[in-house]
């Protein structure tokens, strides 16, 4: 059986998920520049995600999707388990929204211009003015009412259990006055964890939690962090707890 997985995978997955993700980028790109890019900012890499979910043999569920308003801009925070959670976030979390991304995905060929012409933000620290453009671009993402949506941890775990939350989802929150949306990702790390490079069959769980208001100044964004952290560690199997 896994013979035959791996024969599927090399004949059929790969070559249409290429064929699919140079389709979904340049796609994006034109549409982009022709003037529709809230719309073909976001629905083309929607319709990817889920492609690679499907070829990948991995089903996604989603719960909680009543706790959020398609109408209102929220700050999603979630953990960050492997690969996959970008694909299953992009294909079935129920709400437009724009990535907070590292700088240096920005060079993957044709996806990295892909994701600029889609207005995705790049964190970029290497010196103030660089962040502070960081900050401009978030403003004028969020101010056109899209969500965001952040990977707190910096990084994906090595182990399947969660990282301690970093400021800067919280801080724009805070900034922004939008509610955070605690979003927890499980099965991603059993299908396509850190260590490999091919994934395994499997399903990934989507946990919406309700919103957490903005903290109200800086000196409550603690406590904004870990109610966050306590939302998404909570729907996570004890394995990883």
């Amino acid at each position: 059986m896994i013979v035959l997985y791996r024969i599927y995978q090399l004949l059929i997955m790969a070559p249409v998920l290429l064929v699919a993700t140079i389709v979904a980028a340049l796609t994006t790109i034109i549409g982009c520049a022709l003037g529709g890019g809230r719309w073909w900012g976001y629905y083309p890499a929607r319709w990817w995600g889920r492609l690679f979910c499907i070829m990948s043999l991995v089903r996604v569920k989603v719960t909680g999707a009543e706790n959020i308003d398609p109408a209102t801009s929220y700050v999603f925070v979630a953990n960050h388990q492997g690969a996959y959670d970008i694909f299953s976030i992009y294909g079935y979390l129920p709400h437009k929204f724009r990535w907070m991304m590292k700088a240096s995905l920005r060079k993957i060929p044709l996806v990295g211009y892909a994701c600029e012409k889609a207005h995705q933000i790049y964190v970029d620290k290497s010196s103030p003015s660089a962040l502070r453009h960081t900050m401009e671009r978030a403003e004028e993402v969020l101010r056109g009412g899209t969500s965001l949506v952040v990977f707190p941890e910096g990084a994906r775990t090595w182990n399947g259990h969660m990282r301690p939350f970093k400021r800067g989802a919280f801080t724009l929150a805070n900034e922004f006055s939008l509610p955070l949306v605690p979003v927890t990702i499980d099965g991603a790390f059993d299908i396509m964890p850190r260590t490999r490079k091919i994934p395994r069959p499997g399903t990934i769980r989507l946990t919406i939690h309700p919103p957490i208001p903005s903290p109200e100044n800086p000196a409550r964004q603690a406590e904004a962090i870990k109610r966050c952290f306590d939302d998404v560690h909570s729907a996570l199997p004890g394995r990883h707890q």
